[in-house]
């Protein structure tokens, strides 16, 4: 679930294309149709620098009986500690691992790097991938692989690989930028930005060997529940949770 601060939006390269709603609303949705974990980001909260939305994310929790990450404005330790008591299972770090990488360490020291997943936002440039910053505007110059490496031995417990190409495009993931992080990390990576189709899914972890895949557009514009991709997902000899 991607917030912009009042609503629920829906992004094309990361570019907002529609608004979608109450977040508490969809998240209680969500709840009701076995989904393995909930990802919130407040992809305005660093731009806007102020913190992550407490009672937003506080009304959230009440609806949503599975994992949450949060992410979206969080650079201090102060402020995971505050998600954390309100409900958050994991968070993700973004900006501030880029600017402070330190930071990623002092959070997986104090509270596990079960709890820290960093958010990696990457774009095709020639023959590589490279990471880019502000809602995709900045290219940090940085091989999205390299970066992968470093927060690994940072701390981190998961990497969420967003590809700015694909994002919204529902024409499938990008299965080489995917297949390389994934192959050069030990820790899990979730791939998110192209689903269109469950082939699209099931290619992303059987080609790209990703160990989670995250969805928006599938679940709003298709039809399509978790158990229902998850049923062809085990079709395909890949084991989930269905009940």
């Amino acid at each position: 679930m991607l917030f912009n601060g009042f609503n629920l939006i829906k992004t094309i390269k990361f570019n907002t294309v529609r608004n979608l709603g109450n977040p508490v609303q969809m998240a209680k949705v969500y709840n009701s149709r076995n989904v393995d974990e909930l990802i919130f980001i407040d992809m305005k909260a660093s731009e806007e620098n102020r913190s992550p939305s407490l009672e937003i994310i506080k009304n959230i929790t009440k609806e949503c009986f599975m994992p949450l990450t949060i992410g979206g404005g969080i650079h201090s330790i102060e402020n995971i500690q505050k998600l954390l008591k309100i409900g958050a299972d994991k968070i993700s770090i973004n900006s501030e691992a880029l600017v402070h990488s330190e930071f990623v360490t002092q959070a997986a020291k104090k509270f596990g790097s079960q709890c820290v997943v960093v958010s990696i936002d990457a774009k095709r440039i020639g023959k590589d991938h490279y990471v880019f910053r502000n809602r995709g505007r900045e290219n940090t110059k940085l091989k999205a692989v390299d970066w992968a490496k470093k927060v690994e031995k940072l701390g981190a417990g998961e990497i969420f690989l967003n590809s700015i190409d694909q994002d919204g495009v529902m024409k499938g993931y990008d299965l080489e930028l995917i297949k390389k992080v994934s192959s050069a990390v030990s820790i899990p990576v979730i791939a998110c930005g192209g689903a269109g189709k469950v082939q699209d899914i099931i290619d992303t972890v059987k080609i790209g060997g990703a160990d989670a895949v995250s969805l928006a557009s599938m679940f709003h514009y298709s039809g399509h529940t978790s158990n229902s991709i998850k049923e062809r997902m085990q079709g395909s000899k890949i084991p989930v949770r269905i009940l």
